[in-house]
């Protein structure tokens, strides 16, 4: 309007189109439109006021001055706002007017429809989230840099976790190698421990160490985060599903960092790199001037809000994280690549595992079921042989051992045949001396012990000739019969052997 009003000015004082045009204020042919509308509402009058902007903006809202050309989209100028609507991209709305409706102008021209489609729609307005002292405070992950450590040559990726006081914009800030619950947690711990106090609510955004499913009015929390919330005393505070905007302290926090101490530094190792970190942020962090806040973040936090913090608790809460989790067909679960027991009646259900730094517990609706020190690396296994089936716990607890004490508790024979079974130099006979003993439980211990003893005579010290004895009843005959049959037997030249006489016939 002060362009309008200007040329208007200038055009009752007397000066032609062709001397404003030469000013640059407006095309000649917009010029002529312009004065035909002054001259028809009588604006050139000396003795008529000047028109105020508002009543110029009136007229021309109503009556634009028509543009010096027209778009090559004016006919697809309502498809392309509902496409606009839907969020798709200029260049992929360029291509589908070529590729669908036969349109030969450049990308150009769609920018510019873009660009006034814009101006038509409302902007979407926000407001400044103001906080009490020790109200609440704002969390966040940031991706940190590869490290080297000088002592090992182990490189690694890192991140950087930071918990930012909501009001005095004091904060706590740590490197560390991955994202996981149990390192969410003891971030949590070490920034409480940093700020010697809890706040009392605790603003994130959704990620999956804390938040198991995201809704904007339903979220469910991860039950170790939970636990971690009750034991300290704080609220979650979940922001709605990608909406960060929501949070937007802290994701300047990551910012800060990531632009004013990571560049141009180095680092021997992560508990170098969070020394560094540390220093930094109770010298340069916490003493410059907040963009915002216009103060000291150390100095508020100190003189202010230290002293509204919740107190930490007498003891500090356990941190476990909780993991669903199958059991196996051989009795165990698996937690970070090593293998933990459960009772065998359990195996293909599904159960829920509670690890902390020591301990690992594993719940079947809500009743523990098994217990186990936290193994450190993986592929170790912790087994309780009550855990095992009945089968399998006889074979691991029925050792040679056991079978050789058992075996001498039932006769000289009995011991001499499962000695016999160990001493074989080709098998592994531990089950077939159990099933000899076990035959006892059948038979009784002297008719196994009289087995035994036939079986030796026999010279055949197995397990099927000692079940065959007993079946058939052998046990309860005669050896020395046997043998004087047997000896009868070959001494009258074998059972199936023959004389000459009766081979050679003349």
């Amino acid at each position: 309007m002060y362009q309008y009003r200007q040329i208007l000015v200038r055009m009752r004082q007397g000066d032609s189109d062709r001397d404003i045009e030469r000013s640059g204020l407006m095309g000649r042919k917009k010029l002529s439109r312009l004065r035909q509308t002054a001259v028809e509402r009588h604006w050139l009058l000396p003795d008529h006021p000047l028109p105020e902007d508002g009543d110029l903006a009136v007229v021309f809202k109503k009556h634009p001055l028509p543009a010096s050309c027209v778009s090559t989209l004016v006919d697809h100028r309502e498809r392309i706002a509902v496409w606009v609507q839907a969020g798709i991209r200029g260049t992929a709305i360029h291509a589908a007017l070529k590729r669908n409706h036969g349109y030969t102008g450049s990308y150009s021209s769609v920018r510019r429809l873009l660009q006034l489609l814009a101006a038509d729609t409302p902007p979407k307005t926000t407001t400044i989230l103001d906080f009490a002292p020790a109200e609440a405070c704002q969390v966040d992950f940031g991706a940190g840099p590869v490290m080297t450590d000088v002592i090992t040559g182990a490189v690694f990726k890192t991140w950087f976790f930071v918990m930012t006081l909501c009001w005095s914009r004091h904060q706590y800030a740590e490197f560390v190698l991955d994202q996981t619950v149990a390192t969410w947690l003891a971030c949590h711990r070490h920034a409480f421990e940093w700020f010697a106090g809890v706040v009392g609510r605790v603003i994130i955004d959704n990620p999956k160490c804390a938040i198991t499913r995201a809704s904007i009015r339903d979220p469910e929390v991860q039950r170790a985060y939970a636990e971690c919330a009750e034991g300290y005393g704080f609220r979650i505070s979940p922001c709605p599903p990608a909406d960060p905007q929501k949070k937007g302290i802290v994701e300047s926090g990551v910012k800060y960092v990531k632009g004013n101490f990571m560049p141009l530094r180095e680092f021997r190792s992560l508990a170098d790199a969070n020394r560094q970190l540390a220093d930094w942020v109770m010298s340069e962090a916490g003493n410059r001037c907040h963009g915002t806040t216009r103060e000291k973040p150390l100095t508020r936090f100190t003189e202010v809000e230290k002293a509204l913090l919740l107190p930490l608790p007498d003891v500090a809460p356990v941190l476990a994280s909780w993991t669903k989790v199958m059991v196996h067909p051989d009795c165990h679960v698996q937690l970070d690549k090593a293998l933990y027991s459960v009772p065998f009646r359990l195996v293909g259900q599904t159960l829920w595992l509670r690890a902390t730094r020591t301990m690992v517990q594993l719940f079947h609706e809500h009743v523990l079921v098994a217990s186990h020190p936290h193994l450190a690396k993986p592929g170790q296994r912790s087994t309780v042989r009550d855990h095992q089936p009945p089968e399998a716990l006889a074979y691991l607890l029925h050792d040679p051992q056991w079978c050789l004490q058992e075996a001498t508790l039932i006769g000289s024979a009995c011991s001499a045949l499962v000695e016999a079974l160990f001493a074989d130099r080709v098998l592994d006979n531990l089950r077939a001396a159990q099933g000899v003993l076990r035959l006892g439980k059948t038979y009784g211990a002297l008719r196994l012990e009289t087995a035994c003893a036939r079986a030796l005579s026999f010279a055949s010290p197995r397990y099927r000739t000692v079940k065959t004895i007993l079946a058939k009843g052998l046990d309860q005959q005669p050896v020395q019969a046997s043998f004087d049959t047997l000896a009868e037997t070959y001494t009258r030249g074998g059972r199936f052997c023959r004389d000459s006489k009766s081979l050679l016939p003349h």
